[in-house]
């Protein structure tokens, strides 16, 4: 197990945070003492159609120079920028997972092994099963291109921000509907506190396949802070 920092916190996503160079925000990190870095798919760090071979190559690089793994890529699936499985749609659905494609490719040339899966939100009227199917598909589709290239995917359940796969039983039932190897679990300490699950029961209910921890204090603060 390694301990890991995302890099949401030093740049404009979710909200128009403080940003920093992607190469500052891996030196602080490392000096902070961490073993590994989750890079968080959004610009101006990590957004897939702004970075050529060259520079994916660099960020490899410098990561590998601070002694820092990549561990995981979190893609930025949030708000209205056109990114939504379970979307009424078809073709914002079918740009989602050309969107994950691409993350998986970026994924493979930066060496990091791990992909995560947020499944989406429903539009007011769609029934729970509609969504479900839509978000099912789009899984099914990514997880064959990753395995191809010796990529994870981890089910994230997110029940702050969206209203589909909210809690660990439903992570874990789109991971059996799914029927993928390389597709497990994981789970973000503030979405299940959100939902007033305890941690140990999201343990005990993913199992062998939580592959992934978000951890964070209440309301997302610092960890002891809370």
């Amino acid at each position: 197990m390694k301990f890991a920092f995302n890099t949401f916190p030093y740049s404009s996503f979710p909200t128009f945070l403080p940003t920093y160079p992607l190469e500052e925000t891996m030196r602080s990190i490392a000096d902070i003492g961490y073993e590994a870095v989750e890079i968080g798919c959004c610009a101006p760090h990590a957004w897939p159609q702004h970075l050529s071979k060259d520079r994916r190559q660099e960020i490899r690089s410098i990561a590998r120079g601070e002694g820092l793994e990549i561990s995981a890529l979190l893609p930025a699936i949030g708000g209205g920028f056109g990114c939504n499985p379970c979307s009424s749609l078809r073709a914002e659905r079918q740009a989602t997972i050309s969107h994950y494609i691409d993350i998986i490719d970026l994924a493979s040339d930066l060496g990091a092994g791990m992909v995560l899966y947020i499944g989406g939100w429903r539009a007011e009227g769609m029934a729970r099963e509609t969504g479900w199917a839509f978000s099912l598909d789009c899984l099914r589709r990514i997880s064959a291109h990753a395995s191809d290239r010796g990529i994870s995917i981890a089910i994230e359940p997110t029940t702050a921000d969206t209203n589909l796969i909210d809690t660990a039983a439903d992570a874990r039932r789109m991971m059996e509907e799914v029927a993928a190897s390389n597709v497990k679990l994981m789970f973000d300490t503030f979405h299940a506190n959100f939902a007033g699950a305890s941690f140990e029961s999201y343990v005990a209910d993913m199992g062998a396949e939580l592959v992934n921890i978000h951890m964070a204090d209440t309301e997302r603060r610092v960890i002891g802070d809370g």
